[in-house]
């Protein structure tokens, strides 16, 4: 690991000095430092291992940015919550130290492949992390779809919106709409509605190797996509939104002291009492 690439979360108050004396201590121990920018920058350097400061919207960006290309992240949280970024700015210097000594673990993440298609065109083709999100605009009506999986009809959808994850995303947007958690290291597709008209319909766990479509009816709810949270598409009346798991992976580099457990407890308070009531 001596080539490394350096992607730094935009405006961030305290992301250039960290960014400075990460480089001099890389600098130090005789790494070649390579800043990347995943908007400027249209090709990957040829490098070992890439280092993300910021929070899991950064690594989703990167994570898009860089499918294809399987080389390893360390995700370092300078963000909030932080699933995916579990290092903290006082632990990067004692991770790295592991990953140059090669004490640490790859863990490959499933990724999505989604394909709009018009007609008989196809109009967008992203590839995402944690999920694809389809969902009514900005006015308060209900959005209309047909949901398939492999050719066979699962159901027809009335409400906010589907969203379609992976497990790494899990613990992502689809959690939020009722979804349940899935260990990262199972290769399944989530699909969870948001809202649903009709409350059987119920958040189901498919497996991977299946590609799941959703038929845009006619409606007046001016419908979207987004991918990993981040930019809008709009959608038209007849598109079809395809997803199927990508052949690249994203490899998370991660301790092997900490666990998948460790971290859902620390992320979401398990096992915390709550504080206890004031006296008025």
């Amino acid at each position: 690991m001596n080539k490394i690439g350096i992607v730094l979360k935009p405006d961030h108050s305290h992301g250039e000095e960290t960014f400075k004396k990460l480089s001099s201590w890389l600098s130090d121990r005789k790494k070649k430092i390579f800043v990347i920018d995943p908007i400027k920058n249209k090709t990957l350097p040829r490098i070992d291992m890439v280092i993300v400061l910021g929070g899991d919207g950064t690594l989703l960006s990167v994570a898009r940015w860089m499918a294809g290309n399987e080389i390893p992240i360390l995700a370092v949280n300078m963000g909030s919550l932080g699933f995916l970024t579990e290092v903290t700015l006082s632990e990067i210097y004692s991770s790295l130290e592991h990953v140059f000594k090669k004490e640490y673990l790859e863990d490959p993440r499933m990724m999505l492949e989604c394909v709009i298609e018009r007609g008989r065109k196809v109009i967008k083709k992203p590839t995402v992390l944690n999920d694809i999100v389809v969902n009514k605009g900005p006015f308060a009506r209900l959005i209309k779809m047909e949901v398939s999986v492999n050719g066979q009809f699962v159901t027809s959808l009335r409400g906010d919106g589907l969203v379609i994850a992976t497990s790494t995303g899990s613990t992502g947007y689809t959690l939020s709409a009722g979804g349940p958690i899935v260990h990262p290291s199972v290769d399944a597709i989530v699909l969870t509605p948001i809202s649903p008209h009709t409350l059987t319909n119920r958040p189901i766990v498919i497996p991977s190797n299946v590609e799941v479509r959703v038929l845009l009816k006619n409606n007046e709810a001016s419908p979207v996509a987004t991918f990993d949270g981040q930019g809008v598409f709009p959608l038209e009346p007849d598109d079809q939104v395809c997803i199927k798991a990508s052949s690249s992976r994203l490899k998370l580099i991660r301790s092997p002291y900490r666990n998948y457990y460790q971290v859902l407890r620390e992320k979401l308070k398990w096992g915390e009492e709550a504080p206890a009531a004031r006296a008025v």
